[in-house]
């Protein structure tokens, strides 16, 4: 058992000798196309004295030019030849020839080379005759025209070997797991290299590589097919136990290897010597052909199962059809060095091809059972054929014979060609119903079992379509189909319902001569071998014997075992979705009640029927599903009117004339009309106009549409707000009929979130309330404390007393001052009003940096403004606005005291609807982890704040987006340790708002500048 890495290595190395070998075979025949030698017909041999001519076939230019079998070449002399009509002229005069001996017959190859094609030589011969009763030898002279060498059968052989090597590749890939197929594409193989590779004679590199792989594949061929032959049918441990055996089959072909070397290194290569040889090569081969022949016939006669019966069947007698022609017209006049007509020749070398065909045939067991039904078939329908195209063209040529003498006598001359042409064509046209008469005949005689099948099938698939009941249609099936075709078991197989991305699964549904014990138990059967759908599937599966199915696994070997069933054919319809074809049942078959296998014919007509089969079992489940469908619908009808009823939003539709067609419950109620009073009313009766304007301005869009917090006035007087979406209403070809109108009530919601807003604001500034009360009382209750404590030290002392004391009175009423403001905020945080105006974003960033100019000056910070003056305003309240941008320059201001000095980057720009406001500072930049906290208040990163920083409270950054998000605006931070920190403000522009003149000088001349503030 080879392991998957010798599989591999193995298909490798056979690649790579299978693309050698072609490239070989490509450039020999090449070479020998451009490569023309020269030659005078005959076989000659090393003798006494010279060369015996053994062969001299006739119309060869030794022929012609009187030389015969037996004379004796003694020399040569050769010289250019002058072309004279068509009679080739020697030019020289004989007195200038150069006469060289010819004792080998290298020497005479090589001569008849410098002489070169089509020039002529002149032999000198010695023949054995008789005069007046006494042998003797007479000299004789003769003049021969070489012609190019006729290399017909080298062409023959490379068709054969084509041949051999495309049918090795076909069973190779088509069945690479079949028992021998990798032996017999090495013999195929190796019969490519034998017949394509022909020494050219031109004696170079490649010539030498192509002679002595022609040599190793004269050795290997015979014995692989012998090899092949014996173990064709043999066990596994068999072979193991004949594996010495089979070594010494190759061991004459080894031994003919040895001679040839010895022949051309060691030995004196004459021309007896390498015919010999070849003598004795074509006799190994055509002894290894008989003898594998005889061990096929044998092994035919003594095998028991049925399929390898046939096989060896079909290999016996394909043998012997081609070692006999080939043995016989080739071989043995090769031996007895006969003179063998070419036509002979050429079909002792074209019976060759049956031998691949053969082995092929049995190797991929197609049809097997057919080849006496096919052979029979195949002389029967070329005799009728024969016939037929003989009365044919008979009745034409009579026919146009007939129209052409009379078109002679009756037509002008410029005319008869012309009717010659049309009698033809209307000969051809009163044949054609002949011809099918003819044809139909035939067919009825030779064929009267597939009609009668045929018609069978037709009336069949007539009462399958008439069948609607799936039960009563698998009753019919498996009743007619042993009356049909005389089976003795039938089972049915039918598929669930197909889930998407889920494998079919099979159960036995129906059967025909399996027991009840089966058919009872086919709920556990292991039917995943019926996967006809994937896409190397074949049209149905053979059992030779369904005991020994061993290619499957054990439960579903154990299933075919039980079921006993030889075919299993597939029912495949149309999907209906994705294309292609679906396997919708399976029909199991057992053998005829003879115990024979079924014909491929039989198999074709059971195919034909299958498709009829899964059609009316489709057309069965259909009509089934159908009515479920119907009940379906009824009863998701009367859901989907329920679900319509109980929801708590209000739908209705219209039609195109804008009349209700319907009126659900929750339109009741909420728009307090009764469904009777709101059904079959125009639109604008029942509605008032604010929502017909809406509704009209809609009508020409396509798709859905929403109106959102639609404020929508009920006949109650009350106003209710409601998300009002409004869709067309299809059918189901997609054509509009009317619209449907979903009203959303969310009064309630809008209510719930105002409150909501209310309470998360006052959430956020009691939060801020509490901040500032809890940092700014402390330290005021302190100032005003100590301020109280240094007024009463002070009454003792008069003059300090009367210059100290009005200033300490100030202090204690600013602390005071600032606990009412402190009180103040807490009272705002319950309730507080914010006015919004119009604000230049340019004008209050200005005004910003130069309020601030003294504390950035000290803090050594550089301020980089880049406003662009086209910016819009926006709508905000200033004083908050003006708070932001502080609290922003501040924060950056504080980030870089830690470089001791720095740049902040102050730009506006415009962004589709709103207004951006950059802020950059190069400072040292935040972690990752303190920019998602910086705006939760009361967080701070200055809680011990270095010289010249402020200490923060962390409330800052939560005040201002609090402002940012009160004036509908966002805020981004983005932060790179040690490269510093920007943020990035969007607020919506005021909306046809354009810049003023003084605003946009003013910002130009700002424009790019840097301010040192």
């Amino acid at each position: 058992m080879k392991t998957g890495s010798q599989t591999r290595l193995l298909a490798i190395l056979l690649a790579v000798v299978t693309l050698a070998a072609f490239g070989l075979s490509i450039a020999n025949l090449m070479q020998e196309s451009s490569y023309a030698a020269p030659t005078d017909g005959v076989h000659w041999a090393e003798t006494e004295g010279g060369l015996r001519a053994y062969i001299v076939p006739k119309d060869t230019p030794a022929y012609r030019a009187g030389i015969r079998t037996g004379d004796v070449l003694t020399a040569i002399r050769h010289g250019d030849v002058a072309f004279g009509g068509d009679v080739p002229m020697p030019l020289e005069r004989p007195s200038e020839r150069e006469s060289v001996p010819m004792l080998k017959l290298s020497s005479f190859e090589r001569e008849i080379e410098r002489s070169g094609v089509w020039s002529h030589a002149s032999y000198s011969l010695l023949r054995n005759t008789v005069s007046n009763g006494r042998p003797m030898v007479r000299e004789i002279a003769a003049v021969v025209y070489l012609e190019p060498t006729d290399r017909t059968d080298h062409y023959v052989q490379r068709l054969i070997a084509l041949v051999y090597l495309a049918i090795g590749l076909y069973v190779l890939l088509r069945r690479w797991t079949a028992p021998k197929s990798m032996h017999f594409y090495v013999f195929c193989l190796d019969s490519f290299i034998l017949y394509a590779f022909h020494y050219s004679g031109v004696l170079d590199g490649l010539d030498q590589v192509i002679l002595w792989a022609n040599i190793l594949a004269m050795a290997v061929q015979p014995a692989l097919f012998l090899h092949f032959a014996v173990s064709f049918t043999g066990e596994g441990s068999r072979q193991k136990t004949w594996r010495f055996f089979y070594s010494l089959l190759y061991l004459p072909g080894a031994a003919l290897l040895v001679l040839r070397f010895l022949s051309f290194h060691l030995w004196s290569s004459t021309g007896r010597l390498q015919h010999r040889l070849d003598q004795i090569d074509y006799a190994y081969l055509a002894a290894y052909y008989i003898i594998a022949a005889l061990v096929f016939w044998i092994r035919y006669r003594r095998e028991q199962q049925p399929l390898q019966r046939q096989q060896l069947k079909w290999l016996s007698r394909g043998t012997l059809m081609t070692v006999f022609p080939f043995t016989a017209f080739y071989v043995i006049p090769l031996l007895l060095d006969a003179n063998v007509p070419g036509a002979l020749t050429k079909v002792a070398l074209l019976s060759i091809i049956l031998l691949p065909l053969t082995f092929s045939w049995a190797i991929v067991r197609y049809r097997l059972m057919d080849v006496d039904l096919i052979f029979k078939r195949g002389v029967t329908y070329t005799l009728a054929t024969a016939a037929l195209v003989g009365l044919y063209f008979g009745v034409v040529g009579l026919t146009a014979k007939m129209a052409s003498a009379m078109a002679a006598d009756r037509l002008p001359p410029g005319l008869r060609e012309w009717g010659l042409v049309a009698a033809i064509i209307a000969a051809a046209l009163l044949f054609d119903p002949l011809k099918r008469a003819i044809q139909a005949r035939v067919d009825r005689v030779f064929d009267q079992k597939r009609l009668d099948y045929r018609e069978t099938l037709v009336e069949f698939g007539r009462e399958l379509n008439a069948q609607t009941d799936l039960g009563a249609l698998v009753g019919s099936i498996v009743e007619r189909l042993p009356q049909t075709l005389l089976l003795t078991r039938v089972a049915v197989f039918l598929a669930d319902d197909e889930l998407p991305g889920q494998r079919t699964h099979f159960k036995l549904i129906a059967s025909h001569g399996l027991s009840k014990a089966i058919s009872d138990t086919s709920d556990r059967f292991d039917l995943g071998f019926l996967d006809f759908d994937r896409r190397d599937a074949d049209n149905h599966i053979f059992f030779e014997s369904p005991q020994a199915a061993l290619r499957l696994p054990e439960p579903q070997r154990q299933t075919v075992a039980t079921l006993d069933l030889n075919y299993y054919v597939p029912c495949r319809v149309a999907r209906h979705e994705g294309g292609g074809l679906s396997t919708i049942a399976v029909l199991g078959l057992g053998r005829t009640g003879e115990g024979d296998f079924l014909s491929s014919e039989d198999v074709e007509l059971l195919e034909s029927l299958a498709s009829y089969i899964g059609i009316a079992i489709q057309n069965a489940q259909l009509y089934r599903r159908l009515e479920q469908k119907i009940f379906d619908f009824e009863r998701l009808r009367d859901f989907n009117e329920n679900i319509v009823e109980s929801i708590n939003i209000g739908v209705f539709a219209v039609d195109l004339e804008d009349r209700i067609e319907s009126w659900n419950a929750q339109m009741e109620v909420m728009y307090a009309t009764p469904r009777a009073e709101a059904l079959r009313r125009p639109l604008n009766e029942v509605f008032p106009a604010e929502f017909l304007q809406e509704f009209d301005r809609l009508r020409a869009e396509q798709g859905l549409c929403t109106l959102y917090k639609f404020r929508l006035p009920t006949p109650t007087g009350e106003s209710r707000t409601a998300n009002i979406t409004i869709a067309p209403l299809l059918n189901r070809d997609f054509r509009a009929v009317g619209r449907i109108i979903i009203i959303d009530d969310i009064t309630d919601s809008i209510n719930m979130e105002k409150q909501l807003t209310q309470s998360e604001k006052l959430s956020s500034i009691g939060l801020l309330a509490a901040g500032v009360a809890h940092e700014v009382n402390t330290p005021l209750a302190v100032i005003s404390s100590y301020t109280q404590m240094l007024g009463k030290q002070l009454r003792g002392d008069e003059a300090n007393h009367a210059r100290l004391q009005p200033v300490l009175e100030k202090i204690t009423q600013q602390t005071f001052r600032a606990s009412e403001i402190v009180n103040g905020l807490l009272n705002f945080a319950r309730m507080g009003t914010v006015d919004f105006a119009r604000v230049d974003v340019n004008a209050m960033l200005r005004d910003t940096a130069l309020l601030l100019e003294h504390q950035l000056r000290s803090g050594r910070v550089a301020v980089e403004m880049h406003l662009d003056p086209q910016l819009p305003a926006i709508s905000g309240n200033l004083g908050k606005l003006q708070q932001v941008a502080v609290n922003m320059m501040m924060n950056a201001k504080d980030a870089l005291q830690d470089k001791g000095s720095g740049r902040i980057k102050i730009s506006t720009s415009r962004t589709s609807d709103s207004v951006e406001i950059l802020f950059e500072d190069d400072g040292p930049g935040m972690p990752p982890e303190v920019l998602r906290k910086i705006y939760d208040p009361f967080f701070t990163t200055k809680s011990n704040p270095k010289e010249g920083q402020r200490k923060g409270t962390g409330l800052g950054l939560a005040v201002t987006y609090g402002i940012v998000q009160e004036h509908g605006g966002t805020i981004e931070a983005s932060s790179t340790v040690g490269e510093g920190t920007a943020f990035r403000l969007l607020f919506p522009a005021i909306e046809n708002e354009r810049p003023r003149p003084s605003d946009s000088s003013t910002a130009a001349g700002l424009e790019g500048k840097v301010v040192h503030v």
